[in-house]
Protein backbone atom coordinates (compact mmCIF):
# COMPACT_ATOMS: atom_id res chain seq x y z
CA UNK A 1 0.00 0.00 0.00
CA UNK A 2 1.54 3.28 -1.16
CA UNK A 3 2.17 5.55 1.79
CA UNK A 4 0.33 8.74 2.46
CA UNK A 5 1.82 11.86 2.12
CA UNK A 6 2.31 13.97 5.48
CA UNK A 7 0.85 16.57 4.48
CA UNK A 8 -1.94 15.08 2.76
CA UNK A 9 -2.51 13.25 6.28
CA UNK A 10 -1.97 16.50 8.65
CA UNK A 11 -4.90 18.24 5.85
CA UNK A 12 -7.29 15.59 6.43
CA UNK A 13 -6.83 15.71 10.25
CA UNK A 14 -7.77 19.53 10.08
CA UNK A 15 -10.51 18.48 7.89
CA UNK A 16 -12.22 16.23 10.04
CA UNK A 17 -11.15 18.42 13.61
CA UNK A 18 -13.12 21.50 11.35
CA UNK A 19 -15.84 18.92 10.89
CA UNK A 20 -15.88 18.45 14.33
CA UNK A 21 -16.32 21.55 14.95
CA UNK A 22 -19.11 22.34 12.58
CA UNK A 23 -20.88 19.49 14.01
CA UNK A 24 -20.31 20.98 17.62
CA UNK A 25 -21.60 24.12 16.48
CA UNK A 26 -25.15 22.99 15.00
CA UNK A 27 -25.72 20.36 18.08
CA UNK A 28 -24.51 23.52 20.67
CA UNK A 29 -28.06 24.85 22.09
CA UNK A 30 -28.59 28.63 21.06
CA UNK A 31 -30.34 30.92 23.94
CA UNK A 32 -33.86 30.59 24.21
CA UNK A 33 -34.12 33.03 27.15
CA UNK A 34 -37.20 36.19 27.13
CA UNK A 35 -38.45 37.74 30.14
CA UNK A 36 -41.93 37.92 31.22
CA UNK A 37 -44.59 39.08 28.33
CA UNK A 38 -46.81 41.98 29.18
CA UNK A 39 -49.57 38.96 30.28
CA UNK A 40 -47.05 37.55 32.50
CA UNK A 41 -46.37 41.10 34.21
CA UNK A 42 -49.68 42.39 34.47
CA UNK A 43 -50.49 38.75 36.94
CA UNK A 44 -47.03 39.59 38.65
CA UNK A 45 -48.12 42.49 39.81
CA UNK A 46 -51.60 41.39 40.49
CA UNK A 47 -50.51 38.86 42.65
CA UNK A 48 -47.88 41.23 44.49
CA UNK A 49 -51.06 44.01 45.18
CA UNK A 50 -52.76 41.16 46.60
CA UNK A 51 -49.99 40.35 49.30
CA UNK A 52 -49.65 36.98 47.96
CA UNK A 53 -46.52 35.28 48.74
CA UNK A 54 -45.95 31.76 48.58
CA UNK A 55 -46.40 29.13 45.58
CA UNK A 56 -49.90 29.79 44.23
CA UNK A 57 -52.23 28.08 41.81
CA UNK A 58 -53.65 30.70 39.92
CA UNK A 59 -56.70 30.56 37.28
CA UNK A 60 -57.46 32.99 34.74
CA UNK A 61 -61.13 33.27 35.33
CA UNK A 62 -61.74 35.02 31.05
CA UNK A 63 -59.78 32.34 29.70
CA UNK A 64 -61.64 29.63 31.69
CA UNK A 65 -64.75 30.84 30.46
CA UNK A 66 -63.72 31.02 26.82
CA UNK A 67 -63.21 27.76 26.95
CA UNK A 68 -66.45 26.48 28.31
CA UNK A 69 -67.63 29.22 25.16
CA UNK A 70 -65.57 26.88 22.76
CA UNK A 71 -66.59 23.55 24.20
CA UNK A 72 -70.31 24.58 24.27
CA UNK A 73 -70.13 26.05 20.66
CA UNK A 74 -68.62 22.13 19.84
CA UNK A 75 -71.39 20.51 21.83
CA UNK A 76 -74.27 22.38 21.05
CA UNK A 77 -77.31 20.83 21.86
CA UNK A 78 -76.64 17.47 20.43
CA UNK A 79 -75.47 16.20 23.64
CA UNK A 80 -75.64 16.99 27.16
CA UNK A 81 -72.86 18.21 28.82
CA UNK A 82 -71.68 16.30 32.13
CA UNK A 83 -68.84 18.47 33.54
CA UNK A 84 -65.67 15.89 35.32
CA UNK A 85 -65.02 17.24 39.02
CA UNK A 86 -62.10 15.63 39.05
CA UNK A 87 -59.93 17.99 37.06
CA UNK A 88 -61.69 20.90 38.83
CA UNK A 89 -61.76 20.23 42.67
CA UNK A 90 -63.71 22.68 43.94
CA UNK A 91 -66.80 23.41 44.83
CA UNK A 92 -66.60 27.51 43.76
CA UNK A 93 -64.70 26.50 40.64
CA UNK A 94 -67.28 23.65 39.55
CA UNK A 95 -70.37 26.10 40.46
CA UNK A 96 -68.51 28.96 38.12
CA UNK A 97 -68.64 26.35 35.34
CA UNK A 98 -71.89 24.75 35.25
CA UNK A 99 -73.26 27.86 35.40
CA UNK A 100 -71.10 28.91 32.41
CA UNK A 101 -72.11 25.88 30.99
CA UNK A 102 -75.90 25.59 31.74
CA UNK A 103 -75.36 22.19 33.13
CA UNK A 104 -76.06 20.82 36.40
CA UNK A 105 -74.27 17.27 35.57
CA UNK A 106 -71.37 16.15 37.32
CA UNK A 107 -68.75 13.22 37.25
CA UNK A 108 -67.36 12.11 40.55
CA UNK A 109 -64.42 9.91 41.37
CA UNK A 110 -63.53 10.30 45.12
CA UNK A 111 -66.32 9.19 47.62
CA UNK A 112 -64.71 12.09 50.33
CA UNK A 113 -65.41 14.59 47.89
CA UNK A 114 -68.53 13.48 46.44
CA UNK A 115 -70.08 13.82 50.11
CA UNK A 116 -68.91 17.09 50.18
CA UNK A 117 -69.82 18.18 46.70
CA UNK A 118 -73.63 16.97 46.62
CA UNK A 119 -73.57 18.69 50.40
CA UNK A 120 -73.16 22.09 48.93
CA UNK A 121 -74.40 21.28 45.39
CA UNK A 122 -77.62 19.46 46.79
CA UNK A 123 -79.60 19.80 43.22
CA UNK A 124 -76.45 17.91 41.25
CA UNK A 125 -76.88 15.08 38.93
CA UNK A 126 -73.97 12.70 39.80
CA UNK A 127 -72.37 10.08 37.96
CA UNK A 128 -69.25 8.42 39.07
CA UNK A 129 -66.65 7.63 36.68
CA UNK A 130 -64.83 4.48 38.20
CA UNK A 131 -66.13 1.73 40.07
CA UNK A 132 -66.15 2.65 43.64
CA UNK A 133 -65.31 -0.43 46.07
CA UNK A 134 -68.87 -1.05 47.67
CA UNK A 135 -67.09 0.40 51.21
CA UNK A 136 -66.49 3.50 49.62
CA UNK A 137 -70.26 3.58 48.62
CA UNK A 138 -71.66 2.39 52.25
CA UNK A 139 -69.64 5.31 53.43
CA UNK A 140 -71.11 7.61 51.13
CA UNK A 141 -74.39 6.73 52.39
CA UNK A 142 -73.58 6.98 56.14
CA UNK A 143 -71.65 10.27 55.60
CA UNK A 144 -74.67 12.40 53.37
CA UNK A 145 -75.95 14.93 54.88
CA UNK A 146 -78.26 17.45 53.19
CA UNK A 147 -81.04 17.78 51.07
CA UNK A 148 -79.53 15.48 47.85
CA UNK A 149 -81.48 12.48 47.20
CA UNK A 150 -79.42 9.55 45.67
CA UNK A 151 -81.99 7.34 44.93
CA UNK A 152 -82.89 9.61 42.24
CA UNK A 153 -80.03 12.30 41.46
CA UNK A 154 -76.89 9.32 41.69
CA UNK A 155 -75.87 6.71 39.28
CA UNK A 156 -73.30 3.52 40.77
CA UNK A 157 -70.97 2.99 37.62
CA UNK A 158 -70.13 -0.79 37.98
CA UNK A 159 -68.36 -2.97 36.13
CA UNK A 160 -68.76 -6.78 36.94
CA UNK A 161 -71.31 -8.85 37.69
CA UNK A 162 -69.66 -9.62 40.99
CA UNK A 163 -69.24 -5.96 41.65
CA UNK A 164 -73.03 -5.35 41.28
CA UNK A 165 -73.63 -8.72 43.39
CA UNK A 166 -71.86 -6.37 46.23
CA UNK A 167 -73.75 -3.49 45.54
CA UNK A 168 -76.90 -5.30 45.38
CA UNK A 169 -76.51 -6.69 49.02
CA UNK A 170 -75.96 -3.16 50.45
CA UNK A 171 -79.25 -2.09 48.76
CA UNK A 172 -80.87 -4.67 50.73
CA UNK A 173 -78.99 -4.07 54.08
CA UNK A 174 -79.60 -0.11 53.38
CA UNK A 175 -83.30 -0.81 52.01
CA UNK A 176 -82.07 2.23 49.48
CA UNK A 177 -83.12 2.37 45.65
CA UNK A 178 -79.77 2.26 43.29
CA UNK A 179 -79.18 3.55 39.69
CA UNK A 180 -77.04 1.20 38.05
CA UNK A 181 -75.20 2.62 34.83
CA UNK A 182 -72.75 0.15 33.77
CA UNK A 183 -69.33 0.46 32.34
CA UNK A 184 -68.46 -1.06 28.96
CA UNK A 185 -64.78 -1.33 27.37
CA UNK A 186 -65.10 0.10 23.92
CA UNK A 187 -61.75 -0.05 23.20
CA UNK A 188 -59.40 1.48 26.52
CA UNK A 189 -59.19 -2.21 27.98
CA UNK A 190 -59.09 -0.83 31.35
CA UNK A 191 -62.18 -2.95 32.64
CA UNK A 192 -65.40 -3.01 32.54
CA UNK A 193 -67.82 -4.94 30.40
CA UNK A 194 -66.36 -6.64 27.27
CA UNK A 195 -68.91 -9.62 26.54
CA UNK A 196 -72.22 -10.22 26.11
CA UNK A 197 -72.46 -12.88 28.51
CA UNK A 198 -71.74 -10.28 31.18
CA UNK A 199 -73.80 -7.70 30.23
CA UNK A 200 -76.70 -10.01 30.01
CA UNK A 201 -75.92 -11.11 33.44
CA UNK A 202 -75.99 -7.71 34.75
CA UNK A 203 -79.36 -6.27 33.61
CA UNK A 204 -80.91 -9.89 35.18
CA UNK A 205 -79.06 -8.64 38.35
CA UNK A 206 -80.63 -5.43 38.25
CA UNK A 207 -84.11 -6.97 36.94
CA UNK A 208 -84.36 -9.09 40.04
CA UNK A 209 -84.61 -6.72 42.31
CA UNK A 210 -86.62 -3.35 43.06
CA UNK A 211 -84.33 -1.66 44.29
CA UNK A 212 -81.73 -1.51 41.49
CA UNK A 213 -82.36 0.26 38.55
CA UNK A 214 -80.46 0.19 34.73
CA UNK A 215 -79.97 3.60 34.52
CA UNK A 216 -77.43 3.82 30.82
CA UNK A 217 -74.00 2.96 30.19
CA UNK A 218 -70.46 4.83 29.87
CA UNK A 219 -67.81 3.79 26.98
CA UNK A 220 -64.87 6.20 27.80
CA UNK A 221 -62.40 6.64 24.98
CA UNK A 222 -59.64 8.54 25.29
CA UNK A 223 -56.59 6.33 23.62
CA UNK A 224 -58.96 7.12 20.49
CA UNK A 225 -56.73 10.30 20.67
CA UNK A 226 -53.98 9.43 21.69
CA UNK A 227 -53.19 6.12 19.62
CA UNK A 228 -51.25 6.26 16.48
CA UNK A 229 -52.99 6.14 13.57
CA UNK A 230 -56.39 8.02 12.21
CA UNK A 231 -58.47 8.97 15.44
CA UNK A 232 -61.73 9.01 13.72
CA UNK A 233 -60.78 5.61 12.74
CA UNK A 234 -60.54 4.20 16.18
CA UNK A 235 -63.70 6.32 17.16
CA UNK A 236 -66.02 4.32 15.02
CA UNK A 237 -64.52 1.36 16.35
CA UNK A 238 -65.26 2.20 19.77
CA UNK A 239 -68.72 3.37 18.77
CA UNK A 240 -69.38 0.27 16.78
CA UNK A 241 -68.61 -1.55 19.99
CA UNK A 242 -70.94 1.05 21.94
CA UNK A 243 -73.55 0.39 19.52
CA UNK A 244 -73.33 -3.05 20.17
CA UNK A 245 -73.92 -3.26 23.68
CA UNK A 246 -76.66 -0.27 23.39
CA UNK A 247 -78.41 -2.92 21.13
CA UNK A 248 -78.14 -5.51 23.56
CA UNK A 249 -79.45 -3.25 26.28
CA UNK A 250 -82.54 -1.83 24.04
CA UNK A 251 -83.59 -5.69 23.02
CA UNK A 252 -83.37 -6.64 26.64
CA UNK A 253 -85.77 -3.93 27.72
CA UNK A 254 -87.73 -4.71 24.62
CA UNK A 255 -86.93 -0.38 23.54
CA UNK A 256 -84.87 2.83 24.29
CA UNK A 257 -85.75 4.45 27.03
CA UNK A 258 -85.32 8.23 26.27
CA UNK A 259 -83.85 8.67 30.12
CA UNK A 260 -81.04 6.25 30.15
CA UNK A 261 -77.38 8.24 30.14
CA UNK A 262 -75.25 7.27 27.98
CA UNK A 263 -71.99 8.88 28.37
CA UNK A 264 -68.60 8.80 26.34
CA UNK A 265 -65.87 10.84 25.67
CA UNK A 266 -63.72 13.09 27.57
CA UNK A 267 -61.54 16.36 26.76
CA UNK A 268 -59.07 14.38 24.33
CA UNK A 269 -61.76 13.19 22.12
CA UNK A 270 -64.98 15.01 22.86
CA UNK A 271 -64.54 17.21 19.74
CA UNK A 272 -64.48 14.15 17.20
CA UNK A 273 -68.47 14.39 17.76
CA UNK A 274 -69.42 17.53 15.82
CA UNK A 275 -70.73 16.03 13.16
CA UNK A 276 -72.37 12.47 12.46
CA UNK A 277 -74.69 10.03 14.64
CA UNK A 278 -73.85 8.41 18.01
CA UNK A 279 -75.33 5.61 20.47
CA UNK A 280 -74.35 7.92 23.05
CA UNK A 281 -76.06 10.70 24.40
CA UNK A 282 -73.82 12.74 27.19
CA UNK A 283 -70.44 13.98 26.51
CA UNK A 284 -67.93 14.49 29.85
CA UNK A 285 -64.59 16.95 30.20
CA UNK A 286 -63.41 19.17 32.59
CA UNK A 287 -59.39 19.63 32.13
CA UNK A 288 -59.80 21.09 28.80
CA UNK A 289 -61.53 24.00 30.49
CA UNK A 290 -58.42 24.69 32.41
CA UNK A 291 -55.88 23.29 29.57
CA UNK A 292 -53.14 21.49 31.87
CA UNK A 293 -49.98 20.50 29.34
CA UNK A 294 -50.69 17.18 28.93
CA UNK A 295 -54.00 18.27 26.91
CA UNK A 296 -51.52 20.33 24.46
CA UNK A 297 -53.29 17.61 21.82
CA UNK A 298 -54.56 18.53 18.26
CA UNK A 299 -58.23 18.01 19.09
CA UNK A 300 -57.86 20.68 21.49
CA UNK A 301 -56.14 23.28 19.76
CA UNK A 302 -58.81 25.95 19.51
CA UNK A 303 -58.53 25.89 23.92
CA UNK A 304 -56.14 28.11 25.94
CA UNK A 305 -54.23 27.53 29.09
CA UNK A 306 -56.09 28.99 31.95
CA UNK A 307 -54.32 27.56 34.77
CA UNK A 308 -50.45 28.49 36.09
CA UNK A 309 -48.46 27.46 39.34
CA UNK A 310 -47.13 30.96 40.28
CA UNK A 311 -44.20 30.83 42.42
CA UNK A 312 -41.50 33.27 43.86
CA UNK A 313 -38.21 33.26 43.09
CA UNK A 314 -36.11 32.93 46.53
CA UNK A 315 -32.21 33.09 45.48
CA UNK A 316 -31.15 34.52 41.95
CA UNK A 317 -27.42 33.39 41.00
CA UNK A 318 -25.33 35.13 38.20
CA UNK A 319 -23.94 31.59 37.11
CA UNK A 320 -24.13 27.76 37.55
CA UNK A 321 -22.61 26.25 40.11
CA UNK A 322 -22.90 22.12 41.02
CA UNK A 323 -21.62 20.68 44.14
CA UNK A 324 -19.33 17.70 44.34
CA UNK A 325 -17.59 18.30 40.52
CA UNK A 326 -15.47 21.26 40.31
CA UNK A 327 -15.74 23.53 37.23
CA UNK A 328 -19.15 21.53 35.91
CA UNK A 329 -21.06 24.39 36.21
CA UNK A 330 -19.05 26.37 34.09
CA UNK A 331 -18.90 23.57 31.72
CA UNK A 332 -22.54 23.09 31.59
CA UNK A 333 -22.73 27.13 31.01
CA UNK A 334 -20.22 27.46 28.27
CA UNK A 335 -22.01 24.78 26.69
CA UNK A 336 -25.66 25.62 26.97
CA UNK A 337 -26.31 29.55 27.51
CA UNK A 338 -29.34 28.68 28.72
CA UNK A 339 -27.50 27.40 32.39
CA UNK A 340 -26.09 30.73 32.43
CA UNK A 341 -28.15 31.77 35.64
CA UNK A 342 -29.21 29.83 38.51
CA UNK A 343 -32.57 30.67 40.10
CA UNK A 344 -33.88 28.60 42.99
CA UNK A 345 -38.07 28.78 43.36
CA UNK A 346 -40.33 29.20 46.36
CA UNK A 347 -40.92 24.99 46.51
CA UNK A 348 -40.96 22.36 43.58
CA UNK A 349 -41.32 19.48 42.07
CA UNK A 350 -44.88 19.71 41.04
CA UNK A 351 -46.17 18.21 38.36
CA UNK A 352 -45.64 20.82 35.83
CA UNK A 353 -43.06 22.56 33.35
CA UNK A 354 -41.68 26.31 33.29
CA UNK A 355 -43.71 28.43 31.00
CA UNK A 356 -42.69 32.42 32.05
CA UNK A 357 -39.76 33.85 31.98
CA UNK A 358 -39.39 31.21 28.20
CA UNK A 359 -36.15 29.01 28.36
CA UNK A 360 -36.01 28.58 32.42
CA UNK A 361 -35.12 24.23 32.42
CA UNK A 362 -34.31 22.32 35.20
CA UNK A 363 -31.25 21.52 36.23
CA UNK A 364 -30.67 17.87 35.32
CA UNK A 365 -27.31 17.09 37.39
CA UNK A 366 -28.88 19.12 40.20
CA UNK A 367 -31.85 17.24 40.60
CA UNK A 368 -35.85 18.34 41.74
CA UNK A 369 -36.41 19.25 45.29
CA UNK A 370 -39.64 20.25 46.84
CA UNK A 371 -38.32 22.65 48.81
CA UNK A 372 -36.09 24.89 47.02
CA UNK A 373 -36.08 23.99 42.91
CA UNK A 374 -33.05 24.93 41.04
CA UNK A 375 -33.76 26.48 37.45
CA UNK A 376 -31.01 27.67 34.94
CA UNK A 377 -32.01 30.24 32.48
CA UNK A 378 -29.84 32.64 30.13
CA UNK A 379 -28.39 36.28 30.28
CA UNK A 380 -31.30 37.15 28.82
CA UNK A 381 -33.98 36.56 31.93
CA UNK A 382 -33.61 39.27 34.73
CA UNK A 383 -34.83 37.37 37.18
CA UNK A 384 -34.28 38.72 41.06
CA UNK A 385 -34.95 37.78 44.17
CA UNK A 386 -38.79 38.17 45.19
CA UNK A 387 -39.65 38.01 41.46
CA UNK A 388 -42.28 35.71 40.10
CA UNK A 389 -41.89 32.27 37.91
CA UNK A 390 -44.94 30.48 36.46
CA UNK A 391 -45.36 26.98 35.37
CA UNK A 392 -47.83 24.93 33.72
CA UNK A 393 -49.39 21.82 35.20
CA UNK A 394 -49.24 18.79 33.06
CA UNK A 395 -52.72 18.10 34.84
CA UNK A 396 -54.99 19.62 37.36
CA UNK A 397 -56.75 16.98 39.43
CA UNK A 398 -54.02 16.20 41.47
CA UNK A 399 -51.67 19.38 41.58
CA UNK A 400 -54.65 22.15 41.83
CA UNK A 401 -55.41 20.07 45.52
CA UNK A 402 -51.31 21.35 46.60
CA UNK A 403 -51.65 24.72 46.86
CA UNK A 404 -54.79 25.75 49.45
CA UNK A 405 -57.32 28.14 47.64
CA UNK A 406 -56.86 28.91 44.11
CA UNK A 407 -56.40 32.13 43.37
CA UNK A 408 -58.39 34.14 40.43
CA UNK A 409 -57.35 36.20 38.00
CA UNK A 410 -59.20 38.58 36.15
CA UNK A 411 -59.00 41.64 34.73
CA UNK A 412 -55.28 42.83 35.83
CA UNK A 413 -56.39 41.85 39.74
CA UNK A 414 -56.97 39.01 41.83
CA UNK A 415 -60.40 38.56 42.38
CA UNK A 416 -61.38 35.81 44.37
CA UNK A 417 -60.00 32.76 45.86
CA UNK A 418 -61.60 29.47 45.96
CA UNK A 419 -61.12 26.58 48.73
CA UNK A 420 -60.31 23.30 47.32
CA UNK A 421 -61.47 19.63 48.00
CA UNK A 422 -59.21 18.36 51.39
Amino acid sequence: MKPVNKSRRNYLLAGLGLGALATGALLKPGAKGKNHTPYFQDVSRALDSAGIAKPSLLIDKTVMLDNVKTLRSHIKDRFAYRVVAKSLPSTKLLKEIMSAANTDRLMLFHQPFANIIVKEMPNADVLFGKPMPVAAAENFYQQLAGGFKPEQQLQWLLDTPERLEQYLSLAQKLNMKMRINIEIDVGLHRGGVNNSEDLDTMLATIDSSELLEFSGLMGYEPHVAKVPGDSKSYRDKSMAIYQSFLDQAVKHYDGLNPAWILNAAGSPTYQLYDEGEYPHNELSAGSCLVKPTDFDLPTLADHQPAAYIATPIIKSLPSTRVPGVNGLGELMSWWNPNRQQTFFTYGGYWKAKPESPVGLSINPVMGRSTNQEMLNGSSEIDLKADDWVFLRPTQSEFVFLQFGDVQVYENGEIVDSWPVFS
